[in-house]
C-alpha cells in the first residue's frame, strides 16, 4: 500500500543532492551522458503531466520537442538574435503549434486524441525531410551557438532546469488543476457534472507540457550543437519517453526522472552491443514493469 505522495518530494530532493556531486565523481564523458539524461527527464515529466494526470494517451510529445528544437536552431543559424531569445521563441513556437494542431483533439473521445498526436509527429518528420534546405533533412542541422564549452556549466544548467521543471510540475499536479485532471481521468462525466470545464484544464496541462518540452528541446540542441529527427522528433524517441514514464512511475512527476535515467544510462552502458542494446533495454524495461507495475519509485513509496 502506498503512503502519501509527500515522500516523493523528499525523494526528489535526495536525487537533486546526489546529482550535484556527479561532476566531481565521474569523467567529462559520463557527465555529458548525465546532462542528456536531465534534459530527457524533462521530456518525460512533461509527458507525465498530461497523460499521467489527465489520462490522455499522448504519442505526440516529440512534436512539441521537435518544434522547439528546430525553431531555436533555425533562428540561431539565420538571425543574429541572442541565444536565450532563440530558446524562448522555440518554446513559444512549441506551445502555439501544439495548441493549433493538437489541442482541438482533446474534445474527442476514445483513441482519437492519441491518433492525432501520433499523426502530428509523422507530419513533422515529413516536413523536416521535405524542407531539407532549411531543416537539414535526415542529416540534421549544426548550430553555431552553444550554451557553454564547460561540461560542468552545461551539466549544472541542465540540473537546475530539470529541478525547476520538476518543482513547477509538482506544484501544478498537487494544485486544484491536478486534482481536476485526475478526476477527469477517472470519471469525466461526473467531473463535468460538477461544473468543471474538463477540456479547458486539459488544454492548460497540454500547454504547460508543451512549454517545458519546447524549452528542453531547444536547450538540448544548444548543448549538443545539432538538431536532427532521430534526436528530437522520431517515433523511437516517443516510445522511449513513454517507457521511461511508466518504468519510473506514472502520475508522480519524480518517478519519470528515475525512468529517464534508467533508460539513458542503461542504453549508454549497453552501447557496445550496437542495435542489440535496444532489445536488451526493452527486455529490462519489461522486467521492471512485470515486477514493479507502479514503477521504480514504488520501491521508495512503500511502507517499511
Amino acid at each position: 500500500m502506498l503512503i502519501p505522495k509527500d515522500r516523493s518530494i523528499i525523494i526528489g530532493i535526495v536525487i537533486f543532492i546526489l546529482l550535484i556531486f556527479v561532476p566531481y565523481i565521474f569523467s567529462s564523458y559520463v557527465v555529458g551522458v548525465f546532462t542528456i539524461a536531465l534534459y530527457f527527464a524533462v521530456f518525460v515529466m512533461s509527458w507525465d503531466l498530461l497523460f499521467g494526470y489527465s489520462g490522455e494517451v499522448n504519442f505526440g510529445s516529440t512534436f512539441q520537442i521537435g518544434i522547439g528544437a528546430y525553431t531555436a536552431a533555425i533562428l540561431n543559424i539565420n538571425t543574429h538574435i541572442p541565444l536565450a531569445l532563440c530558446i524562448v521563441l522555440g518554446a513559444v513556437a512549441a506551445i502555439l503549434s501544439g495548441l493549433i494542431l493538437v489541442a482541438p483533439a482533446l474534445r474527442l473521445k476514445g483513441p482519437y486524441f492519441g491518433l492525432i498526436t501520433l499523426v502530428s509527429v509523422l507530419l513533422l518528420e515529413q516536413f523536416v525531410t521535405i524542407f531539407a534546405q532549411y531543416t537539414g533533412g535526415e542529416i540534421g542541422l549544426s548550430v553555431p551557438g552553444i550554451i557553454s564549452v564547460s561540461s560542468k556549466i552545461n551539466y549544472y544548467m541542465a540540473l537546475l532546469f530539470c529541478a525547476f521543471s520538476a518543482m513547477v510540475m509538482l506544484v501544478i499536479a498537487r494544485s486544484p488543476i491536478g486534482l481536476i485532471l485526475q478526476a477527469s481521468a477517472q470519471d469525466p462525466i461526473e467531473a463535468e457534472s460538477l461544473g468543471f470545464n474538463i477540456t479547458k484544464y486539459k488544454v492548460l496541462a497540454f500547454g504547460i507540457s508543451a512549454l517545458f518540452s519546447g524549452l528542453s528541446g531547444a536547450l538540448l540542441v544548444f548543448y549538443l550543437g545539432t538538431a536532427s529527427v532521430s534526436l528530437v522528433v522520431s517515433i523511437a524517441v516517443v516510445l522511449q519517453i513513454i517507457i521511461s514514464a511508466i518504468i519510473g512511475g506514472r502520475r508522480t512527476i519524480i518517478g519519470p526522472i528515475l525512468g529517464a535515467f534508467f533508460i539513458i544510462l542503461l542504453r549508454e552502458w549497453l552501447q557496445p552491443l550496437g542495435q542489440l542494446s535496444y532489445v536488451v533495454v526493452s527486455i529490462m524495461g519489461l522486467i521492471v514493469l512485470l515486477f514493479l507495475p507502479d514503477g521504480i519509485i514504488s520501491l521508495f513509496l512503500r511502507k517499511n
